[in-house]
């Protein structure tokens, strides 16, 4: 479980540490945009009060509430399928990464209302509207993690 806790509160600080940097270092907030690399990277101020790109989208508290609360309760889940594998290294660094991604968008919704948005990728010609952050990433990267070595090692 060493690895599933390491891994956790690596994507934790990662996540956290890039959207204070964010807020508080380079003002993103006021600025808005800060081109990096366009058109295929610019960090773009946006505050996400739903899921993955704006989905389901709550401007009340319960809305906030309930994606908190399946939040926890996925990463609870993941934590009991992670520990059904305590040999499997690759699944231990999977399951921390979509944990610690998951608690970092937890810290937002509890810290702001909702979750710090900052990254925006695009190409020539397409502007694409939508940001995303690094506990979007962790938690991408973790449920790929989780899907493509859970159970490798085992035979049918």
């Amino acid at each position: 479980m060493r690895l599933l806790l390491t891994s956790l509160f690596a994507a934790l600080a990662v996540d956290q540490g890039s959207k204070l940097s964010m807020l508080h270092l380079l003002d993103l907030e006021r600025r808005f945009e800060i081109p990096v690399l366009p058109p295929f990277l610019n960090f773009r101020m946006a505050w996400n009060e739903g899921i993955n790109f704006g989905l389901f989208a709550q401007s009340h508290d319960l809305g906030r509430w309930l994606l908190i609360l399946l939040a926890l309760a996925i990463s609870a889940w993941v934590w009991r399928w992670v520990r059904r594998e305590p040999a499997n290294a690759k699944v231990q660094v999977a399951g921390g990464l979509l944990i610690g991604g998951a608690m970092g968008n937890v810290i937002d919704r509890l810290a702001y209302g909702a979750v710090v948005d900052f990254l925006n990728m695009g190409f020539p010609g397409f502007d694409n509207p939508f940001s995303f952050n690094l506990a979007d990433v962790a938690i991408f990267l973790g449920a790929i993690g989780l899907v493509a070595f859970s159970r490798q090692d085992k035979t049918p």
